[in-house]
């Protein structure tokens, strides 16, 4: 069986999705209860691609030596280990800058509690945290395919031609590599600010209700990679 085959015949189904369906409707009672406005929106967002999406960063570099050392490979786990160190370093600042001046931004139009002159104001990050930590749980759940410790599949022969082979190489080749995985909490952060761009819209319109704000819950919480996943595999 290819590797293509293997992938499709362990794919998950929409069965498997019942967990965003329940951080779905978890996150639309939390609005509701708490009687959340645009600002409370945004700003529960943002930790929650912040927060989560390091998760995912920090996962991402170490997770490629935890496969390797499994599989025997000590020499290589070691390599990975010190690799994902210098990444983890990179991510850490260049990760968090994008959040920083996000925030900066995100402070103008929607401000948590007084403005306070400055570019990096503790008060509001702490009051930020103290108001929407409890929306993380739900964002992880949404995250939770990110965090899989997926094995190394067997090493094919390293002078094999054949598709098959050359597919097995490419997915070991991108399971031990720190950098595999870390263009997620990227797209989170694209993802992130499209949903900002159209609460600001909403808010600046009149347009802001809850149902506004279930739709965009929906699209958050959808689970799009069972779409991309739904391709026909190729046959043959």
């Amino acid at each position: 069986m290819s590797v293509a085959a293997a992938e499709a015949a362990e794919r998950p189904g929409w069965v498997s999705a019942w967990p965003d369906a329940l951080a779905f409707v978890g996150g639309l009672a939390l609005a509701w209860y708490a009687g959340w406005q645009t600002t409370d929106l945004v700003w529960s967002l943002w930790l929650s691609s912040l927060g989560i999406g390091y998760a995912v960063i920090v996962w991402s570099v170490f997770s490629p030596a935890l496969r390797l050392q499994r599989e025997g490979s000590a020499g290589a786990a070691v390599a990975a280990l010190i690799g994902g160190v210098f990444m983890l370093a990179f991510f850490t600042v260049h990760f968090g800058m994008f959040h920083l001046v996000h925030s900066v931004f995100l402070n103008m139009f929607f401000p948590v509690g007084p403005k306070v002159a400055g570019l990096f104001n503790l008060e509001l990050y702490a009051e930020v945290v103290q108001r929407y930590w409890y929306f993380l749980p739900m964002a992880l759940l949404a995250e939770r395919q990110a965090f899989r410790f997926a094995p190394l599949p067997p090493a094919p022969p390293p002078t094999s031609v054949k598709a098959a082979d050359i597919e097995a190489r490419k997915a070991r080749n991108a399971l031990s590599s720190p950098a595999s995985s870390v263009a997620g909490p990227y797209k989170n952060v694209v993802r992130l600010h499209l949903l900002i761009f159209f609460f600001a819209g909403a808010h600046f319109l009149k347009l802001d209700s809850f149902l506004v704000y279930a739709v965009v819950y929906a699209v958050y919480f959808f689970p799009w990679r069972l779409l991309a996943g739904a391709k026909p595999a190729a046959s043959g």
